[in-house]
């Protein structure tokens, strides 16, 4: 049994998950009204997965999951707004240590939850599965256990670094030519690319293109976000836009995201997703797309952290032709799925720890 904590200040809400992890089965269920209490159940009840409401009174969802990853880390599954401030409420949820987020029914809620109820359940059940590194907010956890007392919330978040200078380097001479970096995440995505996205400088000499799945209203808060501390300049991809050095283009939610050539330049554009595909933006599909518009050699992929095995079969056959592919290291994925479906198909050429990623990208393109 997977004990499980719900925290909901709706009534109405609680009940509904109740119901829904209740039928499910395999769970063993505590609920919260609120941040108070929910902290109280998290050194009481010891939970292994909580899912957690962003808006509530007393103590906001943020300001909880701050506490629990600072006192007790343990695996957080958002419920958010599927709105613009919902989009920067969660991608900063997904900075302080949450592993993954769903959108709150916008509609009868006791209607359209049941449409959720899959997709909750599977978001949930992988969540309790993934890796709360020993290191998570290690130095908050040392403070409070230095002061004695509780965190203060706020105070303990994290600011986004400055944006590093964009100034251009001349670009070195190994990494003349026409290449692409393909970059596939899920689960823990944003907190991934936070960290490789950063180790890349603003003369990059390729572009790269990013495939992270996500609902449609939170990939634009994510490139924003990106954009103001990385030194590369980030980008949503919302109509064609011309692949250039120094730039990376996230691929919108709920659209899939395509290579091609306008001319003799390469070009993203957003495309209707395929039905057939589980996930969007596919990284499957992305790489394919890229494999017809330029030579094996001048293509890197990149999966990393995310459940299922979305990109595994082209990035393994991208390797296959000659082209170069990087799987992040088990040790520290959320989730090994994505990454490890490569590794397993033999299609990974450098398994590499998160931290290490952006210096692996640099090496291949010749910084």
């Amino acid at each position: 049994m997977t004990r499980l904590l719900i925290v909901d200040d709706s009534p109405l809400m609680r009940r509904l998950l109740l119901d829904i992890f209740t039928k499910a089965g395999g769970f063993e269920i505590k609920a919260a009204k609120n941040g108070v209490e929910a902290i109280e159940l998290l050194h009481r009840f010891k939970p292994e997965v909580v899912t957690l409401d962003v808006h509530m009174p007393d103590m906001d969802g943020l300001e909880c999951l701050d506490r629990i990853m600072v006192e007790r880390p343990t695996p957080v599954v958002m419920i958010s707004a599927l709105t613009a401030e919902g989009a920067d409420e969660t991608l900063e949820a997904m900075a302080l240590g949450a592993i993954d987020f769903i959108g709150k029914p916008h509609g009868p809620i006791s209607i359209e939850i049941e449409g959720l109820a899959e997709l909750l359940i599977e978001k949930v059940r992988s969540a309790a599965q993934a890796k709360i590194s020993r290191a998570t907010r290690l130095a908050d956890r040392v403070r409070l256990r230095s002061a004695g007392t509780p965190p203060k919330g706020k105070a303990l978040r994290s600011a986004l670094p400055a944006k590093p200078s964009r100034t251009a380097k001349p670009l070195p001479g190994r990494s003349s030519g026409e290449g692409l970096v393909i970059i596939g995440t899920s689960t823990g995505g944003p907190a991934a690319l936070d960290v490789v996205l950063a180790g890349l400088p603003a003369d990059f000499p390729w572009p790269v293109v990013v495939a992270q799945h996500m609902p449609r209203s939170f990939t634009g808060a994510l490139a924003r976000r990106l954009d103001r501390f990385c030194a590369l300049t980030v980008v949503e991809v919302v109509k064609s836009e011309p692949l250039l050095p120094g730039h990376a283009y996230i691929g919108r939610g709920d659209a899939d995201l395509l290579i091609s050539r306008r001319g003799a330049s390469l070009i993203a554009l957003a495309a209707p997703s395929k039905p057939e595909l589980h996930w969007h933006p596919s990284v499957d599909r992305l790489v394919e797309s890229a494999m017809q518009f330029l030579a094996p050699e001048r293509l890197i992929g990149v999966l990393m952290t995310g459940m299922g095995n979305d990109g595994a079969r082209e990035m393994a056959e991208l390797a296959h032709r000659g082209g170069h592919t990087i799987a992040e290291a088990e040790e520290t994925a959320l989730i090994w799925g994505m990454p490890g479906a490569l590794v397993t198909a033999g299609g990974a050429d450098h398994i590499e720890p998160l931290d290490a990623i952006a210096g692996r990208l640099n090496s291949l393109v010749g910084r």
